[in-house]
C-alpha cells in the first residue's frame, strides 16, 4: 500500500513538472483533428514568426523573475525602441539604427535598476509599481517622439534589407528571427547555468539576505537582470516591427502580461530563485500555440484574453501548491 502511494505521488510530481509539455501535446493533437490546416507548412512558418517577439521579451523577463523582481516596463520599452529605430533608418542607415535601438533598450533597463536601487525597493511589489510607472514614461516618450503617428516601411526610401530579412527572411527552413532566438537562447543559457553572475542572480532571488551574507553583490545582480530584460525587449521590438512592417507608439501593448504568463507557465516561480530560460521556451510555445489554435478555430480576441487570464491564475495556483 505504501509503495503504491509513493508511486502515485511520484507520478503526480512528474505530471506537475512536465504539465506544459502535456498541455502542448494535447493542444496540438486536438487542434490538428478539428482544423487540419493547423499542421500545414504555411501555418507552421506563421507560428515560428509569431514566436519571435514574445520569446525575446520572455527570456529577458525570466531573469527578472528569477532574481525576485518583476518588470512591467517592457511594453513601454518596446514602444519607444520601435518608433526610434524605424525613424532612424532613413537618416542614419540600417546598422546605426539597429545599434541605437538595442542601446536604447539597455538604457531603459539601466534606468529601471537605478530607480529600484536608489529607492531601496527590494521587493517584487515595489519593483512592480516602479516599472509600471517607467512603462508609462517610455510610452509617453514614444508618443511624443512619433507625434502619435504610425510609421511604415513603405515611407522609407533607404534600404531596409536587414529589417526585411529579420521580419520575413529564411535560413533554410528556419526564419531569421528564429535563428536569432536560438543564438540568444544559447548565450543566455550559458550565462545562467555556467557563470558566477548567473548563479548569483538565482541566489539573490531565492534569499537576498543570505546572498548578501554570502558575499554576493545584490546591486550588481539587480542591474544585470534589468539590463538583460531591457536589451531583450529591444530585440523583441525590432523583430516585431520588422515582421509587421509598421511601428506605432503602442505596438508593445500587452507584451508584459504575455511574457509574465509564458515565464510562469514555463515553471519559473514568481517567488524568485528558481527557473530556467529553457523552460520559458516551453511556456512561450504553449502561449503562441494557444493563440494560433484559437485564431484558427475562430475564437474572439476577447475570449482569448479570458483564456490567458485563466491559465495565468492556474499557473500561479500550481506554483504556490508546488512551493507548499
Amino acid at each position: 500500500m505504501e509503495e503504491k502511494k509513493s508511486v502515485l505521488k511520484a507520478g503526480a510530481s512528474m505530471l506537475r513538472d512536465y504539465l506544459v509539455l502535456v498541455m502542448i501535446a494535447f493542444l496540438v493533437v486536438i487542434t490538428a483533428i478539428i482544423e487540419p490546416k493547423f499542421l500545414s507548412g504555411s501555418n507552421l512558418v506563421n507560428i515560428m514568426r509569431q514566436f519571435g517577439p514574445l520569446i525575446m521579451v520572455s527570456l529577458g523577463m525570466t531573469f527578472v523573475i528569477i532574481g525576485g523582481f518583476i518588470d512591467l516596463s517592457v511594453a513601454g520599452t518596446i514602444n519607444l525602441v520601435a518608433v526610434v529605430t524605424i525613424s532612424l533608418i532613413q537618416p542614419l542607415g540600417q546598422l546605426p539604427a539597429l545599434l541605437i535601438g538595442l542601446a536604447l533598450g539597455i538604457v531603459c533597463g539601466t534606468l529601471n535598476s537605478i530607480l529600484i536601487l536608489s529607492s531601496g525597493a527590494l521587493t517584487q511589489a515595489e519593483a512592480l509599481f516602479i516599472t509600471f510607472g517607467m512603462s508609462t514614461v517610455y510610452s509617453a516618450l514614444a508618443l511624443l517622439y512619433s507625434h502619435g503617428s504610425t510609421m511604415h516601411f513603405w515611407d522609407i526610401s533607404a534600404s531596409k534589407s536587414v529589417f526585411e530579412a529579420i521580419g520575413g527572411g529564411n535560413i533554410g527552413f528556419f526564419s531569421v528571427s528564429f535563428v536569432i532566438f536560438l543564438v540568444l537562447l544559447a548565450i543566455l543559457w550559458i550565462f545562467q547555468s555556467k557563470t558566477a553572475d548567473g548563479r548569483a542572480i538565482c541566489l539573490t532571488g531565492g534569499n537576498k539576505t543570505a546572498a548578501r551574507l554570502s558575499g554576493i553583490q545584490i546591486s550588481r545582480s539587480i542591474v544585470e537582470i534589468y539590463v538583460i530584460c531591457g536589451f531583450m525587449a529591444a530585440v523583441g521590438a525590432i523583430v516585431l516591427f520588422s515582421r509587421i512592417t509598421t511601428a506605432a507608439p503602442v505596438i508593445g501593448a500587452g507584451y508584459e502580461t504575455s511574457a509574465i504568463l509564458a515565464v510562469v507557465v514555463g515553471g519559473t516561480t514568481l517567488k524568485g530563485g528558481k527557473g530556467s530560460v529553457l523552460r520559458t521556451v516551453m511556456g512561450v510555445l504553449l502561449v503562441v500555440l494557444m493563440s494560433n489554435c484559437l485564431d484558427l478555430l475562430g475564437v474572439s480576441s476577447y475570449m482569448q484574453y479570458a483564456v490567458k487570464g485563466a491559465i495565468l491564475m492556474f499557473a500561479i495556483w500550481l506554483d504556490n501548491r508546488k512551493q507548499a
